[in-house]
């Protein structure tokens, strides 16, 4: 028993040598096939363009084509799955709202996965800040006349979401408890069909990142209060923060990233995040994320350490919330 124990043992150690030596010998090749950027929404949706916006940098960067692929469904938890067990070789990354997919998703969902342990931490790209919307005929021009109004009108308004646990829902929940107000919630598929129905004045307040609701806010057709961040909305400078309209530090905003399957090699994600990095300093890059709405993390943060470290912070600060308001997936 003892020999044939030993022999078991030296050919473990040889299989694990031979493993090893295989993983650092890819590390050292990495990148020479194609590499896939997973998005869990829609094609033509603000996330796919993100990822189409950097896709085309990192393939000049990294020498190899890089391509999109949708896997839609369930919040981005299926896209999210699918990376979670994908060969941690760096050939298939996910890219998009980590506050969706890596954060709220986790306190909702039954995964078969675990949003920290089974990733591993590329890069923080950007902010998108939220606004605080409401139809026109609300009788109010600031936040806080908003929130007078609200607190005069308990349970009387709705807002409109894109479904339970979405961004916008969480930063609603967000904003009744940092302003003792009360009102509902009406759930819609998608931001586009609840917008619609604010500009008609359906319903009465949305929360939204912001790029796809400016148009109405410029022509008057719907009314903004607040960026819910520290800095003003550059696409649309005029709207006033939340620190500015009297409710410091009412912030919430949704966060792109990069994410790789769990064990994914050290010099891998070091080779990615250094494509990365030089792509976001593209002056072109930048300039079409700015467009959307995008604010760029500074280069000394898009790293995987801040990633981490981020995305822990944003689970400690949400989880309560949404288990505190009972949230569950439609």
């Amino acid at each position: 028993m003892d020999i044939q124990r030993r022999q078991l043992l030296r050919v473990l150690a040889s299989a694990t040598a031979i493993s090893s030596a295989s993983r650092f010998a890819c590390a050292e090749d990495y990148p020479s096939r194609p590499i896939t950027l997973i998005v869990g929404f829609a094609a033509g949706g603000p996330t796919d363009v993100y990822a189409r916006v950097l896709a085309d940098p990192l393939q000049n960067s990294l020498g190899v084509p890089v391509k999109v692929e949708n896997v839609n469904g369930a919040a981005g938890s299926i896209a999210a799955g699918r990376v979670a067990s994908a060969v941690p070789d760096g050939y298939t990354l996910s890219i998009g709202p980590g506050m969706s997919t890596h954060v709220i998703n986790g306190a909702i969902y039954d995964l078969s996965y675990d949003v920290v342990t089974d990733f591993t931490p590329v890069a923080l790209l950007s902010f998108l800040p939220q606004v605080i919307l409401s139809k026109k005929a609300i009788p109010a021009d600031d936040l806080k006349g908003l929130i007078s109004w609200l607190r005069a009108n308990p349970d009387t308004t709705m807002q409109a979401t894109s479904g339970a646990g979405s961004p916008g829902h969480i930063a609603g929940i967000l904003f009744q408890k940092e302003t003792d107000t009360r009102f509902g919630f009406v759930p819609y598929r998608g931001l586009g069909p609840a917008l619609q129905d604010l500009v008609a004045g359906r319903v009465d307040l949305m929360i939204d990142a912001g790029l796809g609701s400016m148009h109405f806010v410029q022509d008057g057709s719907i009314k903004a209060f607040a960026v819910m961040a520290k800095d003003r909305f550059e696409i649309a400078p005029e709207i006033p923060t939340v620190d500015e309209a009297g409710t410091p530090g009412l912030y919430t905003s949704l966060w792109q990233a990069i994410f790789a399957p769990k064990g994914t090699p050290r010099d891998v994600i070091a080779k990615l995040d250094g494509a990365i990095i030089r792509a976001l300093a593209d002056q072109a890059v930048r300039g079409r994320l700015a467009k959307l709405g995008h604010v760029i993390v500074p280069t000394e943060e898009q790293i995987p350490q801040v990633l981490a470290a981020y995305q822990k912070s944003e689970i400690a600060r949400w989880w309560p919330i949404i288990k505190e308001a009972g949230i569950k997936p439609e």
